[in-house]
Order: C-alpha cells, then structure tokens, then sequence
C-alpha cells in the first residue's frame, strides 16, 4: 500500500512538471489546448458551409465537427506526447523513485484530462448557443472518450519504447501513420453515409469506431450500428501488452532494472 502511494506522489509531481512545461512556457499556456480545437473547427466549417455541404440528418455541423475533430485530437496527442515521454525526461530517469512509465503515466493523465476539458466547454459552449444539449447517452460518449485516449497512450507507449532503440519509430508514427488517420476515422463523414466497399475497408481502423461510438451517444436518433466497443478495447489490450513488454526490454537497455 505503501510502494501504491508513492507511485501516485512521484506520478502527481511529474504531473504538476508536465503542466508547467507544456502550459508554462507559452503566452497562451492553457487557452492555446483550447484555441486549437476551435481553430480546427472554424476552418472545417467555413469549409462546409463554402461548399454547401451539410452534416448527416439530425446532426448540427459544429457538434458533428466537434464530436469528430476532439477524439481524433486526444488519440494523436497522447500518441505523438507519449511516443517522446522518456527522450523528453531522460535526465528524470536517473531518480531512484522515477520509472519510464511514470513519465509516460503522467503525460497521459494531463493530456486525457486536457482534451475531455476541452470537450465538455466545447459541447457546452454549442449548447448555450443553440439554446439546447446534445448529448443522447452519456455513458457512451465517456466510452468513446475513454477508448480513444487508451488507443493512443497503448500506441504511444509501444512507439515510446521503440524510440529507445531507434528514433525512426517517433518520425514514422506523424507522418505515416496520422495523416492517413486523420482521413480515415469518420472525421468528416459518418459510417453511415459510407458506401458498403469502403465502410468494409476503413472499419478495420479502431479510431473509426471510437469516433462513431462517440456520435451514437451525443445525437438523438443516430445509431452506430456498424460499429462497437469490443473492437478498439482489443486493440487497447494488444497494444498496451505489447507496449510493455517493450518497456521492460527498454528498461534494460538505459540500464534502469
């Protein structure tokens, strides 16, 4: 109970560090986690309403932008942060008391907690505007949320660990995978909407799922009938497995056993 307590302490304080150096170093500091999302919003829509495009039925554009765009953001965020946690901390790591997964523990929580913040006052702020909340199931949109950060703290740690031996994994997870990603995960379209060949193909990616799972919950009337949670849980499971295997393969190697 003891060695639990100072685990909690010692990940508390990195907390505390990462928000200071994340946040501290900026004019901005918290309100750019904020601006970002907004600025993503902005353009998206503008886009849509240039081209006279509309969202699916019973959908407004902001929230099906918002319900698409966040997600996606907390899994990219935590999966690039993590990926340079120990790189970005190595001196931390020559503490008895601190651990490669403390780093990458204490990443994960400030950007989880950051990105559900700015969820809920973007979600809030849409509310107040149209005089209404959108939000159908609420369990389910924390499920959503919560599998989304697990896919990207589970990839961010398997690439974390690659880094160690080669820093080929960190340049391979942004261009390679992301972008691609960024196209792929339901962002701008629903599932639904999807043309049968090609909800086939792009159903194999877990972000898709998570993102529609999300949008099931927020709007009244849309069911996210092609997709489930079972599907991204196993890739948080395999991932997460494989991440630590490798960091304690990893930990060897900066001799930290």
């Amino acid at each position: 109970m003891r060695g639990l307590v100072i685990e909690l302490q010692v990940i508390h304080a990195l907390v505390l560090r990462e928000t200071k150096t994340r946040f501290g170093a900026h004019r901005l500091g918290y309100v750019w986690a904020l601006l970002e999302p907004i600025i993503w919003i902005a353009t998206f829509g503008a886009m849509y309403y240039f081209l006279g495009r509309l969202a699916p039925p019973g959908m407004g554009v902001v929230e099906f932008l918002v319900t698409g765009i966040v997600p996606f953001l907390l899994f990219r965020s935590l999966a690039t942060r993590l990926t340079a946690a120990v790189d970005s901390n190595r001196g931390l790591l020559f503490y008895p008391r601190v651990r490669p997964l403390d780093v990458v523990a204490a990443r994960a929580v400030l950007e989880f907690a950051t990105h559900m913040v700015v969820f809920v006052l973007l979600m809030g702020g849409t509310a107040l505007v149209n005089g209404r909340l959108t939000l159908d199931q609420p369990l389910e949109v924390l499920a959503g949320l919560a599998l989304a950060g697990g896919l990207g703290a589970s990839l961010g740690l398997s690439f974390c660990a690659a880094s160690v031996y080669s820093n080929v994994a960190e340049r391979l997870l942004g261009p390679v995978l992301m972008r691609p990603l960024f196209w792929m995960s339901g962002i701008f379209y629903s599932v639904e909407a999807l043309p049968s060949a090609a909800r086939n193909v792009l159903l194999y990616n877990p972000v898709l799922h998570v993102i529609d799972l999300i949008r099931g919950g927020v709007f009244p009337g849309y069911e996210a009938r092609h997709v489930n949670a079972w599907y991204p849980l196993g890739w948080v499971l395999v991932l997460s497995f494989l991440g630590l295997t490798m960091e304690r393969a990893a930990r060897r190697r900066l001799q930290l056993t």
